[in-house]
């Protein structure tokens, strides 16, 4: 049984990995990012936004009871509903739509702790604007397509190309039935974005910022602790 909703817009915020890159015995969303969770200090973004009625986390079967106590420890417990996910990162977006109840959905990374309230409305605004809508930034370095045998094949146009964020916006039913083509099509996609696109339904960029990362390995932990430390000191 879904939510009961009270605005328009709820989250989905995946946090099953395992995290096999970071090298650590802990899956990444939980190391501790100045003294909290990664994972928490995500939520806790959300939780705060005044558009967002309803949130989802979802985590790996095993970790549901110590992220419910977690989230009882930072004050959230009315407010987000943890449930376990799938196999892969797409099944698990999946069973948190089918828990939710609003119209528009977010999908968020559970290790992109700093998003800002600003995005995430900008992000809400170009959706119901346009239909869908990623966060994402022009991508910086320059850019080559290699062949089989690792030689360049082409140079792209930067000037095209942007690396795509979390978070993601979409009308729920758009988002579930892309989910359910592709369930039934047996596609795994990179992102839930692709998924929407493969119904023809045209998604906004959104210009983000390059400092949302994805905490993914341990030189990504150390630059978090930089952020973290420069926002506390703005």
């Amino acid at each position: 049984m879904g939510l009961q909703a009270s605005g328009d817009t709820g989250v989905i915020v995946v946090a099953a990995g395992r995290g096999t890159r970071m090298g650590t015995v802990e899956s990444k969303q939980y190391l501790m990012l100045d003294g909290k969770p990664i994972f928490i200090h995500t939520l806790e973004v959300f939780h705060r936004h005044p558009s967002i009625s309803q949130i989802v986390l979802v985590t790996g079967e095993q970790d549901v009871d110590r992220c419910r106590s977690w989230i009882a420890e930072y004050g959230m417990t009315e407010q987000i509903q943890v449930i376990p996910g799938g196999a892969e990162r797409q099944h698990s977006v999946r069973q948190g739509l089918l828990t939710l109840s609003t119209p528009w959905v977010l999908v968020h990374d559970g290790v992109r702790p700093f998003v800002t309230r600003e995005q995430i409305t900008a992000c809400c605004e170009a959706a119901k604007a346009h239909g869908a809508a990623v966060l994402a930034v022009p991508v910086k370095d320059t850019i080559k397509q290699a062949d089989e045998q690792s030689w360049v094949a082409a140079t792209l146009d930067r000037r095209s190309l942007w690396a795509i964020q979390t978070p993601q916006a979409f009308r729920r039913d758009d988002l579930l039935a892309a989910h359910e083509r592709a369930a039934e099509e047996e596609f795994v996609g990179t992102d839930d974005a692709m998924l929407v696109e493969r119904l023809g339904i045209p998604v906004k960029l959104v210009e983000g910022t390059y400092d949302n990362i994805k905490i993914t390995t341990p030189e990504d932990l150390d630059y978090a602790e930089f952020i973290r430390g420069k926002r506390l000191r703005d």
